[in-house]
């Protein structure tokens, strides 16, 4: 299939470019993409939160008092939940939150994306895309140009630190290289800038 390049100053289509229909043409797997999403976010929870059980605090060798004649309820350890300084009864502890997903399955999942954001017109691609050094105003003003300034994200072959730090104070606007870019950030942003190299380089991954 064909995607429209788009000229920089937002006058339209410059030419086009001739992509693969298996990763921007292919038919959106909603429950794919959702599991791969979900899987995504999981992966970044920490999972370090720690309680103290019965068992973990310390002290409680011995019974608090006798068994019978206080009038109290008997009780065996200091430690127990029911008082106070007590262990928790259901004590939190340090664990996994990390989901299996196929190669094959992420591989499917970004290319249903993809092909998505192409067909609802999401999908913006532009010759080339940089800016001189690290100036916010300068991207912005390039983002504005094409109507971009809002929610978007861009999308380049390699790593441009200068344009990284030049997006990194501008409100929902990210900027990511081929390699680095997650499902999340594909689905989260209304629009999503690619370059005719990031384009090429998506195919190579994904293909």
């Amino acid at each position: 299939m064909e995607l429209k390049i788009t000229a920089m100053n937002g006058g339209g289509a410059q030419g086009q470019i001739e992509v693969s229909d298996a990763v921007y043409n292919r038919e959106f797997n909603e429950s794919l993409v959702h599991q791969t999403v979900v899987a995504y976010l999981a992966a970044g929870r920490a999972g370090t939160r720690a309680q103290k059980s019965r068992s973990d605090v310390s002290g409680g060798g011995a019974k608090p008092f006798r068994q019978k004649g206080t009038g109290r309820a008997r009780a065996g350890t200091i430690r127990s939940p029911i008082w106070r300084s007590g262990g928790k009864t259901f004590a939190a502890k340090p664990q996994d939150y990390t989901q299996k997903l196929n190669k094959k399955m992420r591989r499917a999942a970004m290319q249903s994306i993809l092909s998505e954001l192409a067909r609802q017109d999401r999908l913006v691609i532009v010759e080339d895309f940089g800016v001189d050094g690290p100036k916010t105003k300068e991207l912005f003003a390039k983002l504005k140009g094409l109507g971009l300034q809002n929610n978007c994200l861009v999308v380049t072959e390699a790593f441009d630190q200068n344009l990284y730090l030049s997006g990194r104070n501008l409100p929902n606007v990210q900027v990511k290289e081929v390699a680095n870019a997650d499902p999340v950030s594909l689905v989260g942003h209304e629009k999503v800038l690619l370059t005719v190299g990031a384009a090429k380089k998506f195919e190579e991954l994904l293909a």
